[in-house]
């Protein structure tokens, strides 16, 4: 059995990577899966945070700048330092970007359910972002790229059409705290690599207050429940309490729909999704 795990450990060493390796292979999916389907430019939604300052930086790199098209999509309560950082981001690398401010469709949209909270909020205000993407991507003749991390999508933490939805994802493979190394490395501002991890979708919002946990602790335990595919009795003989192991596993379990294509029915012998289904694009 592995020796137990430190949880206070800052870099837990099987969740380090090889920056300059990691950075080559992603500048090349972007490049690659771009171009294949006809198509030279992207879009994405700049949030002034570590994931889509990354993406920006890593498809900047991989199609050029002006191939880039960043929209920062803020709300009356978004934090303005959340604005301020993307557009630090666009300075140093160059890159295109439009400004809109989702207050007045989602108050419109919203006036008519007052009592609505604030998770149904965030949601509405995710897929409003994601419906003006792929509106400019129409426009650009762009494709939209995604910035949800392994860490986000393996917990659903994300809006199913909203913020999880995309083309491409290069991150996808990233758990949250390689993101933030990848981040470091190919030169992201240290002012968005260290800050509290935030949706900015309210006022005060903190990823790590809603999930319960800090994202290093998560990343660890995922590593042995994905990766090494350790049993709930493995995982507590490496030190994590029981609690914690079955709330990370929930979560996962449930959040499983979020992570596949729509359910078709069975009818013919090739149904969309399971038997005609490619590694690559049909046809190439």
């Amino acid at each position: 059995m592995s020796a137990p795990v430190s949880l206070s450990e800052p870099a837990f060493p099987p969740l380090r990577i090889n920056p300059e390796l990691v950075r080559r292979i992603l500048v090349g999916f972007i490049s690659n899966e771009v171009r294949k389907v006809g198509f030279e430019r992207v879009v994405l939604g700049l949030s002034g945070g570590v994931d889509s300052s990354l993406v920006a930086t890593l498809a900047a790199e991989a199609l050029g700048a002006d191939n880039v098209l960043t929209v920062i999509m803020p709300y009356k309560t978004s934090d303005p330092k959340s604005k301020s950082d993307a557009l630090q981001v666009v300075q140093q690398l160059g890159i295109q970007h439009l400004e809109i401010d989702i207050s007045p469709q989602i108050d419109a949209y919203f006036a008519h359910f007052p009592d609505a909270d604030q998770k149904r909020r965030g949601n509405k205000m995710a897929r409003e972002r994601m419906s003006i993407l792929y509106d400019q991507s129409w426009v650009w003749r762009a494709l939209v790229i995604g910035t949800s991390n392994k860490t986000e999508l393996l917990l659903g933490y994300g809006t199913i059409y909203g913020d999880m939805a995309s083309a491409i994802n290069p991150v996808g493979d990233l758990y949250k705290t390689q993101v933030w190394q990848l981040a470091d490395a190919v030169g992201v501002p240290t002012s968005i690599v260290q800050k509290a991890p935030s949706a900015d979708l309210w006022a005060g919002q903190s990823d790590e207050t809603e999930l319960g946990f800090q994202y290093r602790m998560i990343d660890q335990l995922l590593y042995y429940l994905v990766e090494r595919r350790y049993s709930v009795e493995e995982l507590k003989q490496l030190g994590f309490e029981e609690a914690f192991i079955d709330d990370i596993i929930r979560r996962v379990r449930e959040n499983q729909y979020k992570r596949r294509l729509p359910l078709i029915a069975k009818l013919t012998s090739r149904t969309i999704d399971r038997d005609f289904r490619y590694p690559r694009d049909w046809g190439h």
